[in-house]
């Protein structure tokens, strides 16, 4: 019996090596598929709750009770792809559109005024298929003023399975709805809904009259819309790492192979800068899964100047440790000094407040001896004038009233 191989990946037959081998993508992507779909049965059999991961996708051929699961590409680069997040997507097309259900509702944001927009979906020439689901049309004002709660937000995720916004507003809507849509599945998909230019070139300009906005013709824009929903969404971040819906678990291995070598042609030619060179590997999975390899780099580095020679690597090393045991030593200068300067002058703090404490009872004690004289010596003032008032013969006071003087003055 021949042994099994343990190889990830297989090498591509010829031509260049900067490619995805065909025949390993179907195999991988008949692999997940199959896995996804047991592990569903083997769940639902065992607990009767429906899967949160589930999606709803009437019009897919093969009917499965579990639902399906989402399956995903996560392309690995060697260095970062952007300096910062990015707030609008991009699009890639998809040779299998995610969203094949006709029965799925749209809710179409759009900048103000919305009833432009309401008249052009309305208009005769507008595809009566489209328009059946496109079951609301909502300006960013309305947005803004009706959904600030949580609870309105997330009926309104809930109404509708997807939505769409005008790439003008597009970057507005992460404060307004939060992460109630943009910590999910159903963030919105920026469309353009403005006129082409003679060239094809979309007016990129937004009107200084908000009054007015300038709307694209009602084919133009339905045809935006059909290749938005068909198109997967690639939100770029300041990481090595991008995950990227490419089908569901309803799929077919070949459908799944085509959107995945759709999707990796599309981020090598339009996001990856140095293209093949600047990845280090390519799996798919699902939610719940490992992520099975499709292409691996042979080399982890992007150019040979990335890679350091040994003398060169030693060098960074030591000036690496010097740093770390500089800061180390900063480190425990400033938590043991603290420590010594309270030993040293903790003595000298106690004799400062008995020497403090002893001045203190000293001028109380002056103020106790200023008072008591005073008190005395106001004593000693009101005993005298109560002596000169005294008559000598008697003993009693001689203070007479003029009552008195004039009686006296009369006998």
């Amino acid at each position: 019996m021949a042994p099994e191989s343990t190889t990830l990946t297989t090498r591509v037959e010829s031509g260049s090596l900067y490619q995805l081998e065909k025949s390993q993508v179907l195999k991988a992507s008949a692999a997940l598929l199959q896995h996804i779909k047991s592990e569903s049965k083997r769940k639902a059999l065992e607990s009767n709750t429906k899967s949160l991961l589930a999606i709803s996708d009437e019009s897919s051929d093969e009917t499965d009770a579990v639902g399906s699961e989402p399956v995903w590409l996560v392309l690995t680069t060697k260095k970062h792809v952007v300096d910062q997040k990015r707030l609008k997507p991009g699009k890639i097309p998809l040779p299998h559109s995610l969203h094949k259900s006709t029965s799925s509702t749209i809710c179409l944001i759009t900048a103000d005024p919305q009833r432009a927009f309401k008249d052009n979906i309305a208009h005769p020439s507008f595809p009566v298929t489209l328009a059946s689901q496109i079951t609301r049309v909502i300006g960013l004002e309305k947005v803004a003023k009706r959904y600030k709660s949580f609870e309105s937000q997330r009926q309104l995720l809930s109404e509708h399975d997807i939505f769409l916004a005008d790439d003008r507003i597009i970057t507005r809507l992460p404060k307004l709805l939060g992460k109630t849509f943009y910590g999910g599945s159903k963030r919105p998909i920026p469309v353009n809904l403005q006129p082409y230019k003679s060239k094809g070139v979309a007016v990129s300009t937004i009107p200084k009259d908000s009054g007015s906005k300038v709307v694209a013709p009602p084919i133009q824009v339905a045809k935006e819309v059909e290749t938005a929903i068909s198109c997967a969404q690639v939100h770029l971040s300041p990481s090595t790492t991008t995950s990227i819906r490419v089908g569901s678990s309803n799929f077919t291995a070949q459908q799944i192979a085509d959107n995945v070598a759709a999707v990796v042609e599309g981020m090598v030619n339009k996001y990856v800068s140095k293209g093949w060179r600047n990845i280090r590997s390519i799996h798919i999975k699902g939610p719940n899964t490992m992520a099975l390899p499709l292409w691996l780099a042979s080399e982890l580095w992007q150019q040979d100047e990335d890679v350091l020679g040994e003398e060169e690597a030693k060098a960074v090393l030591e000036l690496a440790n010097q740093n770390g045991r500089k800061r180390k030593g900063k480190q425990e200068e400033e938590v043991d000094a603290p420590q010594k300067k309270t030993k040293q002058t903790k003595r000298v703090e106690d004799t400062d407040l008995s020497a403090e404490m002893a001045e203190r009872r000293a001028k109380l004690r002056q103020q106790k001896k200023e008072s008591k004289a005073d008190v005395d010596e106001d004593i000693e003032r009101e005993r005298k004038k109560k002596a000169k008032k005294l008559d000598p013969d008697t003993g009693k006071t001689r203070v007479k009233t003029k009552k008195v003087k004039a009686i006296l003055a009369s006998a």
